[in-house]
């Protein structure tokens, strides 16, 4: 028999809106790590395969900063149809070798979430000079943590309390040190790995950071500020026909998640998933939800979705796929991730 407790609702309300509102209200971020030939697969795209996706935002999309998108859906005005924004993580040199001349001469601004106590500091990262030189030809530059550390770890003997006067501490020194060598801070904070809590999420929210993540999805206006979605791109993901559906995607209005916080434990996570889908400009009947590339099985009552997820049960970083495709918009998904993290048993996390 499942388990009944721990059930995840997902509460989809929105007004029914125009098309070009729907277009409007939305913007695709992507996420990058390596632009090389030489690095690890599954966190690289090579610079031939970056060139391709650079080329196809220029045919399709209209690439802005992330200040200015997250500054327009906060305030709720309209953005252009199918708007884009490239991130990376981590500050690695590659970036300045072979992606950065290929932004250049798109004129693509771009931000990179780097860990500002690395830069100089260790061989394969960014110097200042290298940094101060991209700030001025169309890059920006935010918090990744002072360390590439898993932020959800604790100390043995450590109180949640403590546990997150110490990652802010860690996250603070980190903005102050970007302030003082680019004059300026956003407070945008990219959750190393993408992991993150509902208490850590919450406590960043107060002191007024935007926060990014690395499940999938698009972003809107309602969506969750605390743990932004963008796309992966490299590695498997890189493929340019796939990246084309997620480039085109439009976020899923999620309203209310139970629970919240996507930090789970062993032994095993046993639960299903139910949302209730409140939208005209989608229908619950083509809601097809997958876990690790698997679909799973659901039943429909009404506007509410029954989606039985598979237990999960071995460490590290989990995800359920939710897409439905948009009426007004034909040949557009709304799409919505959901993320668990599950460390080992002796309270560790994968890399």
């Amino acid at each position: 028999m499942r388990k009944t407790w721990g059930i995840l609702v997902l509460t989809i309300t929105c007004a029914l809106l125009s098309i070009n509102t729907w277009a409007k209200d939305n913007a695709v971020i992507l996420l990058y790590h390596h632009v090389s030939n030489i690095t690890p697969k599954v966190t690289s795209v090579s610079p031939d395969t970056f060139r391709e996706h650079m080329q196809y935002l220029a045919d399709h999309h209209q690439v802005l900063t992330l200040k200015e998108v997250i500054e327009t859906l906060q305030n709720k005005q309209p953005l252009p149809d199918k708007a884009v924004v490239i991130t990376f993580d981590d500050g690695y040199e590659n970036i300045y070798d072979n992606a950065h001349p290929i932004l250049k001469e798109f004129s693509f601004p771009y931000t990179i979430f780097i860990n500002p106590p690395l830069i100089g500091n260790v061989s394969y990262q960014l110097d200042w000079q290298q940094v101060k030189l991209m700030a001025n030809e169309g890059a920006s530059f935010a918090n990744h943590g002072s360390q590439h550390t898993h932020m959800l770890t604790k100390d043995d003997s450590e109180s949640d309390e403590s546990w997150l006067q110490r990652s802010m501490q860690d996250i603070e020194n980190a903005e102050t040190l970007l302030k003082d060598n680019l004059g300026y801070s956003l407070k945008y904070f990219a959750y190393p790995y993408g992991e993150f809590d509902s208490k850590l999420k919450a406590r960043l929210s107060s002191r007024g950071y935007i926060s990014f993540a690395q499940h999938s999805g698009a972003i809107a206006s309602y969506s969750d500020f605390s743990a932004l979605p963008r796309y992966p791109s490299a590695g498997i993901y890189s493929n340019i026909k796939s990246l084309k559906v997620k480039l085109n995607s439009l976020a899923m209005p999620v309203d209310t998640i139970y629970p919240s916080d996507p930090k789970i434990e062993l032994p095993s996570y046993d639960q299903d998933l139910l949302f209730n889908v409140k939208t005209e400009d989608l229908r619950p009947q083509q809601i097809n939800c997958f876990q690790n590339g698997q679909a799973l099985n659901k039943s429909l009552e009404g506007n509410t979705v029954s989606v039985v997820i598979r237990p999960i049960n071995n460490p590290g970083r989990h995800r359920v796929n939710c897409t439905a495709p948009s009426i007004s918009e034909k040949g557009r998904f709304y799409w919505f991730s959901q993320p668990f993290f599950m460390p080992t048993a002796e309270g560790k996390w994968l890399d």
